[in-house]
């Protein structure tokens, strides 16, 4: 397989977007909008080549660049070629605003996120713009999911949640259990999903115990989940980039909307065996079925 590396601009005004239309390259992408940025030229500094391809294709300054993230890429034109995306928050130098296209673009639009149609734009640039989304997600929400320990004991309790896949992807079932003050058992469940991933699974676990908190009227919840990844990834340290974890976690964020505070913390698996258990008999349950 063939590797390269390649830049993309995010640049904003007015919580609007930057992109630019293709008027020439393959069938994928002609007459699409894209995120401003190519491939590296041999011996070339990333930051170096962002600039250059601001500059020729758009007539852009930059004022600033940072580092937005980086992700991989598969084309789906040709799959013997993986893409390292190099991705820059862009701040445009002050009097250099005017957009002048060359000959690869015929035509620009600023939008803001929720107007642009997926539709329109590249698959690469959709890989992209669910990644700037999902950090929205969580930030919106940021504010509930908390680490301190202060609670409403007659509104608090602790969840324990967890999911697993017979094959990953394979069979999959979630569960979790609700323990009160006082430890005592106050809720348990657990859902068959079908065939999917452990990361998929996992994210269910968190879906099933937040509804039923919400539908008992809990309002402070302390999680505690065997997945770090996933720990990490609701207390947004690390980003969400698979594709097919976003809607769960745009659901998950959303109930989390229902809550005063929302703790998430990483346990061993041998102190999660109550939801690892409900999601066991889950899956055995079904076996049996079948």
């Amino acid at each position: 397989m063939k590797q390269r590396i390649s830049v993309r601009a995010l640049i904003k005004s007015d919580n609007k977007i930057l992109l630019l239309r293709r008027a020439n390259g393959r069938d994928s992408i002609l007459g699409k909008y894209e995120l401003p940025g190519g491939k590296l030229a041999y011996g070339e500094q990333p930051e170096d080549t962002l600039r250059r391809y601001l500059h020729e294709d758009a007539g852009l300054h930059i004022q600033t660049a940072e580092l937005f993230d980086a992700v991989t890429y598969i084309d789906r034109d040709d799959r013997d070629i993986q893409y390292a995306v190099i991705v820059y928050e862009v701040v445009l130098a002050s009097g250099h605003h005017d957009l002048r296209l060359s000959q690869n673009y015929d035509a620009y639009f600023w939008k803001i996120e929720s107007e642009i149609q997926h539709e329109n734009i590249t698959d690469l640039t959709n890989l992209l713009l669910g990644i700037v989304h999902q950090e929205y997600v969580t930030d919106i929400s940021a504010n509930i999911v908390s680490n301190n320990d202060d609670k409403n004991t007659s509104k608090s309790v602790i969840i324990y949640s967890d999911g697993g896949s017979r094959g990953n992807p394979g069979p999959s079932a979630a569960g979790y259990v609700i323990i009160d003050a006082s430890q005592e058992v106050v809720s348990q469940g657990g859902e068959y999903l079908g065939v999917t991933t452990n990361n998929q699974a996992e994210y269910h676990g968190l879906r099933l115990g937040l509804e039923k908190a919400i539908e008992l009227g809990y309002k402070n919840i302390d999680f505690r989940l065997d997945s770090m990844l996933v720990v990490n990834q609701m207390k947004g340290i690390y980003k969400i980039k698979n594709r097919e974890l976003w809607p769960i976690h745009e659901r998950i964020r959303t109930l989390l909307m229902e809550f005063d505070k929302v703790s998430f913390s990483h346990v061993r698996r041998e102190f999660n065996q109550l939801a690892d258990g409900m999601v066991n008999r889950t899956l055995d349950a079904h076996s049996n079925e079948d």
